[in-house]
């Protein structure tokens, strides 16, 4: 069966960069049939990446994704406090000459909460 591997969460400071990986077990079709959605505390996950590296509309240009056959990296640079969310791979792949889609368990991106320090 097909199986797509994420990790589980990762972490980063607000400014830096996170990269998350997505592993398939077989060639997804075409190369390059994979998708990226950003979904924040349980709404409807939004589409960032089409084709692997093809930024949806709108979406800004810190979102990157690279990759083909089976590794693909979704990279966010200058993370954004908006950014914390779970991110999903979705891939397609050719079995019996029909498609099927597979989407990952997600990997969560928290954020730190912003410390306020005051003189006292």
């Amino acid at each position: 069966a097909d199986r797509l591997t994420q990790p589980g969460a990762v972490s980063s400071a607000v400014g830096g960069s996170v990269s998350i990986k997505c592993t398939t077990s077989q060639n997804v079709f075409g190369s390059n049939y994979l998708a990226w959605y950003q979904q924040k505390d349980g709404g409807v996950p939004k589409l960032l990446i089409k084709y692997a590296s093809t930024r949806e509309s709108g979406i800004p240009a810190r979102f990157t994704g690279s990759g083909s056959n089976s590794d693909f990296t979704l990279t966010i640079s200058g993370v954004q406090a908006e950014d914390a969310a779970v991110y999903y791979c979705q891939s397609v792949h050719e079995t019996n000459s029909q498609n099927s889609s597979c989407t990952s368990g997600g990997t969560e991106l928290p954020l730190p909460p912003c410390i306020s320090t005051e003189n006292v």
